[in-house]
């Protein structure tokens, strides 16, 4: 009886302490946050109107929802065909500037699906999960999607197009997949564009 109880209070501190350092960013507190975050931390301060406590949940539920979200090796020839359709999407910009957005941002949730982010979710919710793994490139991200609105101008739309680049990159710099993995979810559901 004393050993189970010896092994509930263990469970129990060794709980509260991965709560404490992940979600609150640990001895740190909210630079913990700060430091993984950067950027994003600051944009979610912004939204909350400065409140740091009230961002700091935000980014601590982010953590716990996604945070031990485990990703999809990519084939080669997945990460292949994913940098040949981002070099086709960046050619097309000159010609179709809006066009090239809305491919890109296509592209980056087709690739975000493939590396195992959420799927079928709402932009935020993806972006959400994104901003636990690759914090300093999700902006990119946000641009992008935010220029397929329209309203925005070349100038703008290119500079969101760069910064995407960012993420597009991190997310396909991951290691190839093993021998026998079969990413088919690359070409479900799209043409051959």
């Amino acid at each position: 009886m004393t050993t189970a109880i010896i092994v509930i209070a263990v469970a129990l501190v060794a709980a509260a302490a991965v709560y404490f350092f992940l979600v609150r960013g640990g001895a740190a507190g909210g630079r913990g946050l700060r430091g993984r975050f950067g950027p994003e931390y600051d944009r979610v301060v912004a939204r909350h109107n400065g409140d740091t406590k009230a961002a700091e949940h935000e980014l601590g539920e982010r953590v716990r929802r996604h945070g031990d979200l485990e990703k999809r090796p990519l084939t080669e020839a997945a990460r292949a065909e994913y940098t040949a359709r981002w070099a086709r999407t960046q050619e097309q910009f000159v010609e179709s500037p809006q066009q090239a957005v809305a491919e890109a941002d296509a592209l980056l949730a087709d690739l975000a699906r493939n590396r195992g982010f959420p799927a079928g979710e709402s932009f935020e919710e993806r972006a959400d999960a994104l901003s636990v793994h690759h914090a300093r490139h999700v902006e990119g991200y946000r641009r992008v999607h935010s220029a397929c609105d329209g309203g925005t101008g070349t100038e703008e739309m290119r500079e969101a197009f760069v910064e995407a680049r960012g993420l597009f990159d991190a997310l396909l710099a991951d290691g190839p997949a093993p021998r026998g993995h079969d990413n088919q979810q690359l070409t479900k559901g799209r043409g051959t564009s």
